[in-house]
């Protein structure tokens, strides 16, 4: 009877295991969250996970460096921007036309950022049409078998 229990626990913990292996999405501010099991996921880990599906691979590949160009833009635009407030802040002439080329990279960034987040919702939606599917409501139905002296139980989804 341990052993029957053993598998029907075994089976069900399986097939969870398999319904959980989707990468969920979430709209915040800016872009995305991305999630696996309730819990969060990096950009290099979903590089990771996607690896046997070449295609979203290769999206969240070019994601990374879509990515890393919006930081440094955004970063040398954040600081020329900052530094003529600082300036001005400190009592000196400030340089205004640092703050417009610092404007002018920020905005540049932008594509890029609708570039990162496109591209990365279009891999986990490559990675998750692979990921076997089921159905919401999973119920899985345990049968009673016998036959003469012998007795099993079978489980169908």
């Amino acid at each position: 009877m341990k052993k029957v229990l053993l598998a029907i626990l075994l089976s069900v913990i399986t097939f969870s295991s398999v319904n959980a292996q989707k990468i969920e999405m979430k709209k915040v501010f800016g872009g995305y969250t991305f999630s696996q099991n309730d819990k969060t996921i990096t950009l290099n880990q979903m590089q990771e996970i996607v690896k046997d599906n070449q295609e979203a691979f290769d999206l969240v590949k070019s994601a990374k460096s879509n990515q890393t160009w919006g930081m440094v833009l955004g970063g040398i635009g954040g600081g020329l921007i900052g530094y003529p407030i600082g300036t001005a802040i400190g009592g000196g002439d400030p340089e205004w036309a640092l703050a417009g080329v610092g404007v002018a990279f920020i905005v540049a960034t932008i594509p890029i950022v609708k570039g990162f987040n496109r591209k990365t919702k279009k891999a986990v939606e490559l990675y998750n049409a692979d990921q076997p599917t089921a159905s919401s409501n999973f119920q899985p139905q345990f049968n009673l078998n016998l036959k003469g002296m012998s007795m099993g139980i079978s489980m169908t989804f």
